[in-house]
């Protein structure tokens, strides 16, 4: 007899702490849901043009330069800085570019500095352009329009970029 007290003592107890479970564990309705704002993947492309290949490291990036026989183009940008959006937005809008990038160079785009002093030969700013052969030279003669900032391209400076990058694959093509 004294049992069935002690029963509903315990079933008593375990009904309040489900209860406050539930209360504690509320579940998202879709108003709540929809407040949450929709963020998409990471991908190797940080928008520059999710069509191209991207390597993941610079170390990658020559060893696929070398056994392709194709340039590596180097993408340094921070995500922030609204130069380097600037002139993402203007690359990934060009068909041009796009399309030479899918088919005529290695790719990597870094939001961090590389360890190879190569990677900055005049400084360490962004954003910065870089190609480099698939002998891993840096091609310093492959520059943009600013003397103090040699590797550096703005949006209206897309067609300089255009014919650097065809330079970079006719140098290579009568080099090798």
């Amino acid at each position: 007899m004294h049992a069935f007290p002690l029963l509903c003592s315990l079933l008593l107890c375990n009904g309040v702490t489900v209860s406050a479970q539930k209360k504690i564990q509320k579940v998202p309705d879709e108003e709540s849901l929809a407040q949450i704002p929709h963020r998409t993947p990471q991908t190797l492309s940080r928008g520059w043009g999710d069509d191209i290949e991207w390597v993941q490291t610079y170390e990658e990036g020559l060893a696929r330069s070398k056994l392709s026989k194709k340039p590596l183009m180097i993408i340094h940008h921070l995500e922030e800085c609204p130069y380097s959006q600037a002139l993402r937005k203007a690359f990934a809008s060009s068909p041009e570019i796009q399309q030479m990038a899918q088919e005529d160079f290695v790719m990597l785009n870094l939001v961090h500095s590389s360890s190879d002093d190569n990677m900055a030969p005049d400084g360490h700013y962004v954003p910065r352009i870089l190609f480099v052969d698939p002998s891993m030279t840096v091609r310093a003669d492959l520059t943009g329009k600013y003397g103090n900032r040699m590797y550096t391209y703005e949006p209206e400076d897309i067609s300089t970029l255009i014919e650097n990058m065809r330079q970079a694959k006719l140098l290579l093509h009568t080099e090798l």
